[in-house]
């Protein structure tokens, strides 16, 4: 699988607080675009959007470690998907057979390895960032 070479470094912060501050900032300028569920354009999957509210929610049941390591991976995410077009990993999800799991390797500035997980459901077709996490999980 091939790794996307960011453009944007890994948010700074030595806490997860730190790092939330300046990723909610970064999430209300996309979020500010629409008037309903914030969303982001993929060039993966030929200007579909992707949902980003999943990412919160899944985020949240973590553990404070895991968000701080998580949360500073944001931005790189966001811009994996805008601009990657490399072929991800994509596996059914067992549970739900109806649902594909996509999974995008991508490097950040600093050439640190992370993934970003999109779960697309066929049934309606939408597809949601589920997770950003680096290599060493």
């Amino acid at each position: 699988m091939k790794a996307y070479r960011s453009s944007v470094s890994k948010l700074p912060g030595t806490n997860y607080k730190e790092a939330y501050l300046k990723a909610h900032i970064f999430y209300k300028r996309i979020r500010s675009r629409s008037k309903r569920r914030p969303y982001i354009r993929s060039a993966y999957f030929k200007k579909s959007k992707i949902f980003l509210g999943l990412f919160w929610q899944h985020l949240d049941l973590k553990n404070w470690r895991d968000r701080h390591r998580r949360i500073r991976l944001f931005p790189c995410a966001i811009d994996l998907i805008q601009n990657s077009r490399f072929d991800p990993t994509t596996k059914q999800n067992p549970n739900k057979p109806d649902e594909l799991l996509h999974r995008f390797a991508g490097l950040t500035r600093d050439n640190e390895l992370f993934f970003v997980q999109i779960k697309e459901d066929r049934s309606s077709d939408q597809k949601w960032l589920v997770s950003v996490f680096p290599e060493d999980t």
